[in-house]
């Protein structure tokens, strides 16, 4: 996608600690997927979207679990979230709704009413 200088500055991400890390008006998009803290137990001592973060770091950098920088919760902590998310699928609703709202702002119908599938060799 060819940036402009219309369009250039909303894609900065100055004032970010990394490149990856979400602004924000994309932490209100991804917040109302988190889950709820429990009731029972102890409660939640790290930060959901500092986790979140740190996912993004990961995929982002292409780093291994254990090189996640200090300045993030633990890897461990992270990777377990990660892990637990994927097997709820949460990161599908998240996709599914993030696709759904950039459609809806190109004007275009939340739901594709086409596919294409290419078989070329």
């Amino acid at each position: 996608m060819p940036w402009t200088e219309i369009t250039r500055p909303q894609y900065r991400r100055d004032g970010l600690r990394y490149a990856s890390d979400l602004k924000d008006a994309e932490w209100v998009l991804i917040a109302p997927f988190m889950p709820a803290e429990h009731r029972l137990g102890r409660p939640r001592s790290v930060d959901l979207r500092s986790v979140v973060n740190a996912m993004f770091y990961i995929a982002s950098t292409g780093c291994q679990w254990r090189q996640l920088p200090k300045e993030f919760p633990p890897y461990s902590t992270v990777q377990g979230y990660f892990y637990q998310w994927v097997r709820e699928g949460r990161w599908n609703a998240i996709n599914h709704a993030l696709v759904m709202a950039s459609r809806e702002k190109a004007g275009r119908e939340p739901s594709p009413t086409a596919g294409m599938i290419e078989a070329s060799r």
